[in-house]
């Protein structure tokens, strides 16, 4: 069964630095692309990034383009994203999800997908 568990959330100050993991159980994370996305209180899920299978190619929304950066480690089955530069409205709670080469253009997770994690938190706030 597919699971995917998100960590490395926090509280940070606005400037600060978080990297946040997407370990992956139950199938080889490399077959997918992934996606990171998030959401904010009162607001819908959104794209932040996502990394193609195979370590391929990589998307930014533009609000975080510049600051973050995914990465995956297929050794580890572990996506992650490395966020700089943290603004306020950058808080939410980000979770990872599967998506495929053709959807991680458009920063969407696989269609109906529904079995989201519990997420983590990032705050920004001084």
């Amino acid at each position: 069964q597919l699971q995917l568990v998100e960590s490395g959330g926090g509280l940070v100050q606005p400037g600060g630095s978080l990297r946040l993991s997407c370990a992956a159980s139950g199938f080889t994370l490399d077959y997918y692309a992934i996606g990171w996305f998030r959401q904010a209180p009162g607001k819908e899920r959104e794209g932040v990034s996502c990394i193609k299978s195979y370590g391929g190619r990589t998307n930014y929304a533009d609000s975080v383009k510049g600051r973050f950066t995914i990465s995956r480690d297929n050794a580890k089955n572990t996506v992650y994203l490395q966020m700089n530069s943290l603004k306020p409205e950058d808080t939410a709670i980000y979770y990872c999800g599967p998506s495929t080469d053709t959807l991680c253009a458009l920063l969407k997770p696989i269609y109906g997908y529904d079995t989201w994690g519990q997420g983590t938190q990032v705050t920004v706030s001084s």
